[in-house]
């Protein structure tokens, strides 16, 4: 056996047994989640009202059986402490995965704040923190984590696929932050049917930690399958019909550090291919909330778009199962844009 050929076979087999290890970590943290969720009935607030106000009628009738059988949330929890578990004592690196962690983290506090408040709340209107309060905290988040990219690591540049590298300076601080904030918002969105918003992110995530392996970045390749492995547990109980939802905590920590992994890896250009169903769906309730406030119309039956084919007749399964394969074939494709065009 060569020497690169046993670099890459131990770097595999880390990487696995790091992913095993998330996985079987969240496999243990969700009975003692599950007890105490059902203790302090962490049930999910039914939203009343959208962004821009009007009642979300489509929207209560298609979920009004979830909200009646009590379905707790924050379940996001358990990956959250289990991917930080595992990559704190088993993955630390300043250089690949301070940056990912912190991200993980600081959405995962913005979540679990938002989460809260649902939980505290009467569930009239929006249910939770403003979405303009939401966008600030993660922007700042954003901003810490994009000095910290260019000042501590000096990078200041970024690779275009087939173009090459374009010099950037401190623009890149500003840009690292759109990624993140782009990023969390997506994955939030996109959080609405049971096993979507896991399901693409074990898609996603994987992809990029291919990505990173056949850079030779193990612990940013080490990360993204802690990730995977960690959410592959979560799917076990959140396939329909879910037990829990992730909730903000989940969503915003997945969507966060998957911005900042884009921008380790240096693939940003291909994070809007490989993520392509999270930019459909926020694209979706961009377009919605534009048409109803300029036009006072809607483009969507209910936004974002796996709504609007729940409304139009699609059982929530299918359109899951299907967004899934879309995320499938998008993040193969990503994967080879990135070995064709100069990022490996």
């Amino acid at each position: 056996m060569s020497f690169t050929v046993q670099i890459l076979t131990n770097e595999l087999t880390r990487t696995f047994v790091l992913s095993v290890g998330a996985f079987l970590l969240a496999m243990f943290l969700t009975p003692i989640y599950t007890f105490v969720a059902y203790r302090f009935k962490f049930w999910k607030k039914q939203r009343t009202a959208s962004t821009t106000g009007e009642a979300l009628t489509v929207f209560t009738k298609l979920h009004a059986d979830k909200f009646k059988r009590n379905i707790p949330t924050m379940a996001g929890i358990i990956f959250v402490v289990a991917i930080t578990f595992v990559t704190f004592f088993f993955n630390l690196d300043r250089k690949e995965t301070w940056l990912p962690l912190a991200a993980l983290l600081g959405g995962a506090a913005v979540g679990l704040l938002d989460d809260v408040i649902n939980l505290r709340g009467n569930g009239q209107g929006v249910a939770g923190l403003r979405s303009s309060l939401k966008f600030l905290m993660i922007t700042i988040i954003g901003l810490g984590l994009g000095w910290f990219f260019y000042q501590k690591l000096g990078i200041a540049a970024i690779h275009i696929p087939f173009l090459g590298e374009v010099a950037l300076g401190w623009f890149i601080v500003p840009l690292f932050a759109f990624a993140v904030v782009a990023a969390g918002n997506a994955v939030n969105i996109s959080d609405g049917l049971d096993g979507l918003a896991g399901g693409l992110a074990v898609i996603a995530y994987s992809a990029f930690g291919t990505i990173a392996l056949l850079q030779g970045t193990p612990m940013i390749a080490g990360f993204c399958f802690t990730v995977a492995g960690a959410l592959l547990s979560y799917l076990w109980f959140n396939i329909h019909p879910a037990r829990f939802f992730m909730g903000d905590v989940g969503s915003f920590a997945l969507g966060t550090s998957l911005g900042v992994v884009a921008m380790l890896t240096d693939t940003l250009a291909l994070l809007p291919i490989i993520g392509i169903v999270f930019v459909i769906e926020a694209g979706s309730s961009l377009i919605q909330i534009f048409s109803k406030k300029v036009f006072k119309r809607k483009i969507f039956i209910s936004a974002p778009v796996h709504h609007h084919l729940e409304a139009s007749g699609w059982p929530e399964t299918k359109v899951t199962m299907r967004f899934w394969v879309i995320g499938a074939v998008a993040a193969f494709v990503g994967v080879m844009l990135a070995v064709a065009g100069g990022n490996i």
